[in-house]
């Protein structure tokens, strides 16, 4: 158990530190940093799978057509969630990013109501109500919703629904993710070198080995996290969770400067209450169903 922490622990520090690599990334355009972020990532597992003579699954996922939609699904979401969040960081919208990750894990129980049928308990439904306070609050504030936040959150609960009923493991199933991905993303990649847009050919040696760097850079928190969260409860992975937005909206506004007046903390305050209440509660259960136990 405290390998698994350590493992999931890192992983959130290391998501809440990726916004310090993007900024160094800012010359170049959010969607050409998308499209290296797949083709080196493939790269990457590629190696790690051969390191590991961890083939055999791939033929039958490949001949499976149920898994390949799956997983196309599942691909084309997190592409549009890396998109819109390496967007967010390189426009000064980092504190509005960490906001979707925040509302997350509720985005999370509001899934597993409406589509899973699971059961919420009266704690929860208040926890959910507070957050919505929350982004009312905000949307009042700004004259519109939260878009960046709600979109975060909605496509990364997404993602991991699906990966939540999905077949392969994580390495399995994020290998297969970015084959998908990585022939368009390869395609538009030439046709920006050939256009003379691209700003890998065009860029110093620096540029280009930051954008190699995307590949470990992305993979290797998702490989952590998966290592962490097979060793740990739940519990204790929704409260390390909270190392990832906490650490992007510190960088936001004590590094560079971005707005949080007094109106948007007491939105954030509704929805950081929401998040106490929820873990508080989840923890009260559990103590109340082992000593029944």
């Amino acid at each position: 158990m405290q390998t698994g922490t350590i493992y999931a622990a890192m992983a959130y520090f290391m998501w809440g530190l990726l916004p310090l690599y993007l900024h160094l990334l800012k010359p170049v355009a959010p969607l050409e940093i998308l499209l290296h972020r797949v083709c080196w990532s493939l790269v990457f597992l590629l190696l790690l799978l051969l390191g590991r003579r961890q083939w055999q699954w791939l033929g039958d996922a490949l001949r499976n057509p149920r898994v390949l939609g799956r997983f196309a699904a599942s691909a084309l979401v997190l592409s549009i969630n890396w998109f819109l969040y390496i967007w967010a960081v390189n426009n000064q919208h980092v504190v509005d990013a960490s906001l979707g990750y925040f509302i997350n894990p509720l985005v999370n129980v509001m899934f597993g109501y409406l589509l899973l049928k699971e059961r919420l308990r009266t704690g929860q439904w208040t926890a959910i109500g507070i957050a919505a306070l929350g982004v009312l609050w905000l949307s009042v504030l700004a004259g519109q919703l939260p878009w960046i936040g709600l979109i975060l959150a909605a496509t990364f609960g997404t993602y991991g629904l699906l990966r939540k009923t999905a077949s392969l493991g994580a390495l399995e199933g994020l290998s297969l993710e970015t084959l998908l991905l990585t022939p368009f993303a390869a395609g538009y990649l030439i046709w920006l070198t050939m256009q003379g847009q691209s700003g890998f050919a065009n860029g110093s040696d620096h540029m280009r080995a930051l954008l190699v760097a995307a590949g470990p850079i992305t993979a290797i928190p998702l490989l952590l996290f998966a290592a962490g969260a097979r060793r740990i409860p739940m519990s204790l992975l929704g409260l390390l969770q909270y190392i990832g937005p906490t650490l992007q909206m510190a960088l936001g506004v004590f590094l560079w400067g971005e707005p949080f007046s007094q109106g948007k903390l007491i939105g954030f305050a509704l929805i950081w209450s929401a998040l106490a209440f929820y873990t508080l509660e989840g923890f009260w259960v559990r103590r109340k169903q082992a000593a029944l136990a």
